[in-house]
């Protein structure tokens, strides 16, 4: 009994049936996938729950808010998922932090939240009811530069300007934590209550922000000429 493979073509071999069968065979599955793929999503369009199907996800009412950002209270009306970024562009129109990778890798949202950095791409704004929230906005006081955004400017500390705020935002706490001795990855002594304002220390502290541009010799020694000051 012969174990070859039936062709509709004359005179077609088995191996030639063989590949047919297999390259007919992916071509069916990547046509599904395909039409898998560009199937209405649940809950699309606003049906109602039970035409979602079981994996719908709900939506999340929006409640009101309120957040201290740069001494003003704002009271906005947020779903609870709305990252503290998007709180400050979209709701706010704080468009000075910046939305770069969106998931906490380069800096440019970088905020103070009662004086300490973080990055409003990772956290939710819901999270900071009562806190005090200082944008790069609210740096500067009464129209007049801050001696960080001098210095940036003295020393040319920037190219595109993108990554600007959120390093000018980490640069303050950068310097306050100096000020106040508190130790980094870079300190010889963990245990020593004075920290030195050493080029080592600023770019350990300011790692978290990434400049494209290339810009960090001149970050570096406008943050360094700030924190002597």
């Amino acid at each position: 009994m012969s174990n070859e493979i039936p062709s509709d073509e004359p005179g077609a071999r088995p191996h030639d049936d063989a590949l047919a069968l297999t390259r007919r065979g992916f071509l069916q599955g990547a046509v599904a996938a395909a039409a898998v793929v560009h199937l209405p999503q649940a809950g699309a369009g606003g049906a109602p729950d039970a035409a979602r199907g079981a994996g719908a996800v709900p939506a999340v009412p929006a409640r009101p808010v309120k957040l201290d950002i740069n001494g003003k209270m704002q009271t906005l009306m947020l779903e609870p998922r709305v990252s503290l970024l998007d709180a400050l562009r979209e709701y706010v129109g704080m468009s000075g932090t910046k939305k770069g990778c969106d998931r906490g890798q380069c800096g440019a949202c970088t905020v103070l939240v009662n004086g300490r950095r973080v990055n409003a791409c990772l956290t939710l704004a819901v999270m900071h009811e009562g806190d005090r929230i200082t944008t790069i906005e609210g740096i500067a006081q009464g129209g007049q530069l801050a001696p960080i955004q001098a210095a940036f400017l003295e020393h040319d500390a920037f190219q595109c300007g993108y990554c600007t705020p959120g390093q000018i935002c980490s640069a303050v706490a950068c310097i306050d934590e100096m000020r106040a001795g508190t130790a980094s990855a870079a300190s010889p002594d963990v245990r020593a209550k004075v920290v030195m304002f050493g080029d080592d220390e600023i770019r350990e502290r300011m790692s978290g922000n990434l400049c494209r541009c290339g810009a960090y010799n001149n970050i570096v020694a406008a943050v360094r000429a700030t924190a002597k000051v």
